[in-house]
């Protein structure tokens, strides 16, 4: 059972080929991974949702996996958002301090916050978060936190992240009808980025890049903050996919080979690592090497690197000082990281998180998922959301009363979490 002082934050990261609920217990500013869920997802292709029911399916399945490995009730959860309807652009906000002695309080920052978001946006696309960049006051800039100081005049240089109102929506459905609240929703790189990430490397300049199954999410940091994100179409199950073409075998069988002999560099394979496999249209079982396998791997993975930096380019970044850093389930296969400098011709690192029981960078994003909104609600008690009590178990009838109709919802989110 769990300590009912401690606060459980859940986060949910909806993937192509997984969706994985991850709870994290919060204990004096510590965190713990203490219980983990995971299905299979066949409802989400290139990282988008396409099928309802099989998402919410999904979705159900990863929390009760959660639940019974840490008897807890998961009754909220923080998600991530990713894909290239994702926008980025510049804001600030301007406000007097409001308090008599002149001292500036959460509720000024709040505000300054709230007057950020006060910009024209089409009616097509909503506000994801607000990211604060530096806070001024009274012309002094550079300031991270400006809680206690005093001043007249705050102001706050910050970015806007929007998003698609129809990709949001459809996650805040699927989330809904699996009974659960949303505490908020987050962008994905920017969370991952809490645990991948120190801060030398957004200084200095890095890329994070997160190589999942159905699409490649690029994140650039540069002077301690994220400057652009975008997503390619293109992933582990292509390897996957290639694998099936050229050992004419099926889909599934491909993705067992791959991930239990896979290599994604051909001199690093072995000739005496051999495995079966049964092939289409035959009974009989071929056998292969890992020489075999690493051959077709390896001219994807690289184009996959290729991408990745055509990808910069486009963006407009010719150069990071800091390199590339490395996360998702498809970039654990061995010779990754050895293709990937040869390809990018650049320092990389595989990121990994410093948890027991999660130490895949496939789990990278859920965990900096509940580092991210741990931050973000640290002193935000009242909106303390995604907490959950051992041995409580809501009804679904509670869960849809407490959460309310859709359109409330979408209407409240953005208001209350940021």
């Amino acid at each position: 059972m769990v300590n009912n002082h401690n606060e459980l934050i859940v986060s949910l990261d909806i993937g192509t080929s997984k969706v994985r609920i991850m709870i994290g217990e919060i204990d004096g500013g510590t965190m713990n991974i203490i219980g983990v869920g995971q299905a299979h997802s066949e409802g989400i292709k290139k990282g988008a949702i396409v099928d309802i029911d099989q998402t919410v399916h999904a979705i159900r399945e990863a929390v009760d996996h959660a639940e019974r490995m840490v008897d807890v009730s998961v009754n909220e959860v923080f998600v991530g958002v990713t894909g290239n309807h994702i926008e980025l652009f510049d804001t600030q906000g301007v406000v007097a301090v409001s308090s008599d002695d002149r001292e500036i309080k959460e509720e000024d920052i709040e505000r300054v916050i709230q007057a950020a978001k006060v910009v024209a946006i089409p009616p097509d696309r909503e506000i994801i978060e607000v990211v604060p960049k530096e806070f001024i006051v009274d012309g002094l800039a550079g300031i991270k936190d400006p809680r206690g100081m005093i001043g007249v005049r705050l102001e706050m240089e910050g970015m806007i992240v929007t998003g698609s109102k129809t990709v949001i929506h459809n996650i805040v459905r699927c989330v809904e009808r699996a009974n659960l609240r949303i505490g908020g929703i987050f962008l994905q790189p920017l969370a991952a980025s809490r645990g991948a990430l120190t801060k030398d490397d957004k200084n200095m300049g890095v890329a994070l890049v997160d190589i999942g199954a159905g699409s490649t999410t690029v994140a650039i940091f540069e002077q301690g903050h994220m400057v652009a994100t975008s997503v390619i179409g293109i992933g582990g199950d292509h390897i996957t996919n290639d694998i099936a073409l050229g050992l004419r075998t099926h889909t599934e069988a491909a993705e067992k080979v791959k991930v239990k002999h896979g290599c994604a560099l051909v001199d690093e394979a072995s000739e005496e690592e051999k495995f079966k496999v049964s092939r289409i249209g035959s009974e009989v079982e071929k056998q292969f090497t890992q020489v075999d396998l690493a051959t077709i791997i390896e001219p994807r993975a690289a184009e996959i690197f290729q991408l990745i930096e055509e990808e910069l380019h486009r963006l407009g970044f010719d150069e990071i000082a800091g390199g590339y850093v490395l996360t998702g389930g498809t970039v654990s296969m061995p010779g990754m990281v050895e293709l990937a400098k040869e390809e990018l011709s650049a320092p990389v690192r595989i990121a990994i998180p410093d948890y027991i029981g999660v130490r895949d960078p496939a789990y990278m994003t859920g965990v900096g998922l509940i580092q991210y909104a741990a931050a973000r609600t640290a002193n935000r008690s009242e909106r303390a959301a995604a907490t959950v009590k051992a041995g409580y178990k809501s009804t679904a009838s509670n869960r849809q009363k407490e959460s309310g109709t859709l359109l409330e919802r979408v209407k409240n989110w953005f208001s209350e979490f940021i």
